[in-house]
């Protein structure tokens, strides 16, 4: 069993800069990925980034060169540094993990079984 909690995020001017956090704790064997997803108000929630346990990245077109993923694994903990807040980021950002997969595995939200609570992010033009 994994658990994650968040923390982070936050209301934010366009331009600015945020960065979230993901701590895991329960068993998480050496091999996993983790990934940030987002849900807009009226819209499916999408994937964002994803990193595994040998610190293989991947983004979403829409958000590469500006969201940097990584993780401190000594503190279990996964991070989203967001900069160039845009609008169009405002969302509740979820963070997830699957334990024995891979970085690929968690581009897909349906195979992940475990979430954080969510966190709202707010960027004001």
């Amino acid at each position: 069993q994994v658990t994650l909690v968040q923390s982070g995020g936050g209301s934010v001017q366009a331009g600015g800069s945020l960065r979230l956090s993901c701590a895991a704790s329960g068993y998480m064997p050496n091999t996993y990925c983790m990934g940030w997803f987002r849900q807009a108000v009226g819209k499916e929630r999408e994937g964002v980034a994803t990193i595994d346990s040998d610190g293989r990245t991947r983004y979403a077109d829409s958000v590469k060169g500006r969201f940097t993923i990584s993780q401190d694994k000594a503190k279990s903990t996964m991070y989203l540094q967001i900069k160039s807040l845009e609008p169009e980021d405002t969302g509740v950002y979820y963070c997830a993990a699957e334990p024995w997969a891979l970085t690929e595995y968690c581009l897909s939200e349906s195979n992940l079984d475990y979430w954080g609570q969510g966190t709202q992010v707010t960027v004001s033009s």
